[in-house]
């Protein structure tokens, strides 16, 4: 992608820090121009002091080490797992930026939303994407583990060729939409869903018997507080693909209550029914539970361009939401810091998680030097692919600085087992229910990773 390589400014040591494929990469540029096997050991071995130096932990929705089949599916109790800063040398003030970046967004997004937390007073080095020529083909992404990655540029070529599309036509991003994107894995769904991500109509999976079970049948771990074996056993009691699934079922029925509803009370009315016919317990929610009332609360359906009022004119598509659980300020410093056991957990009978007291507040340090990103979005929309470990979830890295120090932003497709793993920064992973216009191609129904 060397067409591509004219955004990446930072500096060959910062982009070796940042980025596993750079390694290889530049080993293999410094033996092309004639240094010896001495002076690239030397090299490489400075470099990975640099990867070492910084102690902070944090994750920016991007690339990680492929999860097993057991992380994928909540088998794993995640502490095995390190943060992206960990693994790839981010600074104590990137993490700062990002997360104030990410609490600049939700208050842009949903207006009146306080920040939940004292942000740097100067977080100016974001910029907003250049325009792509609309007939500009993308290039490959770079595919390694699982995961395939391009920068922001080439991502906003290929979002115009496939996933711009109203009504059948090509349309190009405006300076409104890459400015969204700016922001990083929240500005990947926010350009796609339209509306900044409200996050009210999430569903999740948590093994209540599992949890009980393995809080009475093991033990902590060495110099483990009990708060930390709480928080971790009660991770482990998470299943993402479990939640995805019933996020995709619930996704399905409600498709189904769209179709021939030019009006809300017949689609509710055909929800009812479609619940009924599948024994679900969402059929007896509160009729001003946000699952009935999702429809009419997304700004899209009331607009002309949109749906116009007409629920058969609209969809139901999916992203996800990585967070950390221990979000209560003024409750125990130890759930802020090792987990929440009791909080963010879905009904039993329905999936629903309540989301109503989710502020983005990141995880709190425990040692010195730490320091979490406050949450990781991924992009599904309505693919049909069956097979959930063949899905392609789209999200990015961090906000677009090319100019500053993290550079610039990278976009990446990744497989549901890459995406569902998660870091360590997390402990709670949702599956959200969203409503687009049909007319709309940011959900298409098979997404072919790297493409093209």
């Amino acid at each position: 992608m060397a067409g591509d390589d004219r955004a990446a400014t930072a500096t060959p040591e910062r982009r070796l820090a940042t980025n596993p494929l750079h390694s290889v990469a530049f080993s293999h540029a410094l033996v092309s121009r004639g240094f010896t096997t001495k002076e690239l050991l030397i090299f490489m071995h400075k470099s990975r002091r640099l990867l070492a130096f910084t102690t902070v932990s944090a994750v920016i929705c991007t690339v990680g080490l492929i999860p097993s089949v057991s992380q994928a599916a909540g088998g794993d109790d995640g502490e095995r797992k390190h943060s992206y800063a960990e693994t790839h040398g981010l600074t104590a003030d990137d993490v700062k930026n990002i997360n104030a970046l990410n609490e600049r967004a939700l208050a842009l997004g949903r207006p009146g939303a306080a920040p939940s937390f004292r942000a740097p007073n100067s977080v100016d080095d974001r910029e907003t994407p250049p325009a792509e020529p609309l007939d500009r083909m993308p290039d490959a992404y770079r595919a390694y583990g699982g995961r395939a990655t391009t920068v922001v540029n080439n991502y906003i070529r290929k979002w115009q060729q496939v996933y711009s599309h109203r009504d059948g036509k090509k349309q190009q991003m405006t300076e409104e939409q890459r400015e969204k994107l700016s922001y990083g894995c929240v500005g990947v769904t926010w350009v796609n869903s339209g509306p900044y991500p409200t996050n009210k109509l999430a569903f999740a999976s948590f093994d209540e018997n599992k949890y009980k079970n393995d809080l009475k049948n093991t033990r902590p771990r060495p110099d483990e507080t009990r708060a930390e074996f709480e928080g971790r056993i009660a991770k482990a009691g998470f299943d993402e693909g479990k939640g995805f699934k019933r996020a995709r079922d619930v996704a399905s029925i409600m498709n189904k209550a769209l179709e021939n509803a030019h009006d809300e009370g017949t689609y509710v009315n055909n929800l009812k029914t479609e619940l009924a016919n599948n024994n679900d317990a969402l059929l007896h929610e509160d009729s001003r539970s946000n699952f009935y009332s999702a429809l009419r609360n997304t700004p899209s359906f009331k607009e002309r361009g949109g749906g116009n009022y007409d629920p058969s004119r609209m969809k139901a598509v999916i992203y996800s939401k990585h967070f950390w659980s221990g979000q209560d300020q003024w409750g125990s410093s130890d759930k802020r810091k090792y987990g929440d056991p009791e909080a963010f957990r879905p009904n039993p009978g329905t999936g629903l998680v309540d989301m109503s007291k989710d502020r983005s507040i990141p995880r709190s340090p425990a040692n010195p030097g730490e320091g979490w990103v406050n949450f990781d979005y991924g992009w599904f929309g309505a693919q049909t692919e069956a097979d959930a470990d063949k899905t392609v979830w789209t999200h990015g890295d961090h906000y677009h600085a090319p100019n500053g120090d993290l550079g610039p932003m990278h976009v990446y497709e990744s497989k549901f087992r890459n995406w569902s793993a998660g870091y360590a920064d997390f402990d709670r992973g949702t599956y959200m229910i969203a409503f687009i216009p049909k007319s709309w191609n940011t959900a298409p129904s098979k997404v072919e990773q790297g493409w093209p």
